[in-house]
């Protein structure tokens, strides 16, 4: 005997939300996994190359859960199951804990975020870029200068002084003057757009010290990734916080209908 009344509107909410759970949770799923794959994510800007690669891992994890959660969600309501309905309650638990976790830790580290960006783009530039082996950073941050329009971490300046130009940094400290390289030269995605070849290439190669070519973008990237990062940050919290009322209330859904369950079990 099926659960009717109060509890059959509960089931067609809980079918309704745990839909909606599907959706965010494959949503997530297919970003991470399209961000993993595809190097020209300027996000990936914003932190190590490791660290990044670690909290897609996370992200695709916490998609996991949220899909397998939804899986249970339906599948328990549907066949008014305890078990099913308790391990729906688990999983979501667990990832509404994670993410206000995720949430509180990145509030509280919100006046570090000019730093955290800073040291990441400085090291893109400054030890990455052009590297055979971080391949897929040159890729990214090419993309980053060609979108934003913007050159170097705080200018072009820093190429100068970057692995790109042969720089040795194996010993940033004895980096002196002297030991730079009289000219330079910056990547292609310095260069405006819609500019002939020659006039690009003449742009790239410039004198230690003397003025910049008004073909090249004048402006650093870190302050432009920043304004873009802190024009979403309120969106981002406004989600998050939708995201975890709609967990809670599925909480309480469930834990409704497992007393309900329980209830007509006895019943019987």
């Amino acid at each position: 005997m099926g659960l009717n009344g109060c509890c059959s509107c509960v089931k067609y909410l809980m079918v309704l939300i745990n839909i909606l759970f599907w959706l965010i949770g494959l949503t997530i799923v297919i970003t991470s996994l399209w961000m993993l794959t595809d190097p020209t994510f300027m996000l990936s800007m914003t932190q190590s190359y490791n660290h990044y690669q670690n909290a897609l891992y996370v992200f695709l994890a916490i998609g996991i859960l949220i899909t397998l959660g939804a899986f249970f969600g339906c599948m328990g309501v549907c066949r008014e199951s305890q078990c099913l309905l308790v391990s729906f309650f688990s999983v979501i638990l667990i990832v509404m804990v994670a993410q206000i976790a995720a949430g509180a830790w990145a509030f509280r580290n919100k006046d570090k975020l000019d730093d955290i960006v800073r040291a990441a783009v400085k090291s893109s530039v400054q030890e990455e870029y052009g590297q055979s082996s971080m391949s897929s950073r040159t890729v990214t941050f090419d993309t980053l200068q060609k979108n934003l329009k913007c050159c170097g971490a705080d200018g072009p300046g820093d190429w100068a002084t970057s692995r790109f130009n042969n720089v040795d940094r194996t010993n940033i400290v004895d980096i002196a003057v002297s030991s730079l390289n009289v000219f330079y030269n910056i990547p292609e995605s310095c260069c405006k757009e819609d500019l002939k070849d020659n006039d690009c290439e003449r742009s790239r190669h410039l004198k230690f010290g003397g003025p910049l070519n008004t073909y090249i973008y004048q402006q650093g990237c870190v302050d432009k990734l920043i304004e873009i990062i802190n024009e979403n940050w309120v969106t981002i919290f406004a989600i998050s916080a939708a995201v975890i009322l709609l967990e809670l209330l599925s909480l309480t859904f469930a834990l409704s209908l497992c007393c309900a369950v329980r209830n007509q079990h006895y019943k019987a």
